[in-house]
């Protein structure tokens, strides 16, 4: 298997977009993203610009961590931000609706394992290929020697963790990107020590329906 990356203008666009907002491991994340997401549509069957549209896969991996960047730090959840940040970029440069929208949707959704895996496989790769890059599949290995050549080109900078920490920096400084029971207010949750309140204190919070209460109707 090849390293080939996408050539289009966009794809080149997106590339140097993720790489000067991105850290460089978050960068080599992303783009090792694509490469196993790729790996596995084949493992699947699915070719390259014949069974899914390859470009717009590439765009979907590489940019779905931009929500993490300085630029894409907003109010919302970090892939929510990163999804808007990158229809914003890809509309500026005169991609159609239809195809930003694919896009959006994946870098929305790639939290979401059971929802996005439902989708077209231009949604669904990008998050099987990000668990891929965070946690090997032995249920599909890959090619022999191949891992060591995608880790050559783009080193792992222990990307994992500089995800987790990129994710909680962000929510501490702002707690809404954390939502209870979210993957963000998780690793809060676990680098913090912070209980969870219970299902129970958070219907009880103010202002509220007081279903809990004896009399509730």
């Amino acid at each position: 298997m090849d390293l080939e990356l996408p050539t289009t203008d966009v794809a080149q666009a997106a590339i140097r977009f993720a790489r000067t907002a991105e850290t460089p491991a978050i960068f080599n994340h992303s783009v090792r993203t694509y490469l196993y997401g790729r790996f596995l549509g084949e493992r699947n069957g699915l070719r390259p610009d014949a069974d899914y549209d390859d470009e717009l896969l590439f765009l979907g991996c590489v940019l779905h961590d931009v929500g993490l960047s300085e630029q894409g730090n907003g109010d919302q959840t970090f892939e929510v931000d990163g999804a808007d940040l990158a229809a914003t970029f890809l509309t500026d440069r005169g991609v159609p609706a239809d195809r930003v929208e694919v896009v959006w949707d994946a870098i929305a959704l790639h939290l979401s394992f059971s929802v996005a895996t439902r989708k077209r496989p231009e949604i669904a790769l990008v998050t099987l290929g990000a668990g891929y890059d965070l946690t090997p599949d032995a249920a599909h290995p890959l090619p022999e020697g191949y891992a060591d050549r995608v880790h050559a080109t783009y080193p792992r900078l222990g990307g994992t963790a500089a995800l987790a920490e990129a994710v909680v920096t962000q929510a501490l400084a702002k707690p809404h990107k954390a939502p209870p029971f979210s993957l963000p207010g998780e690793l809060v949750r676990q680098t913090t020590g912070q209980p969870w309140p219970t299902w129970r204190e958070l219907a009880q919070r103010e202002p509220s329906w007081h279903d809990y209460a004896d009399n509730a109707r």
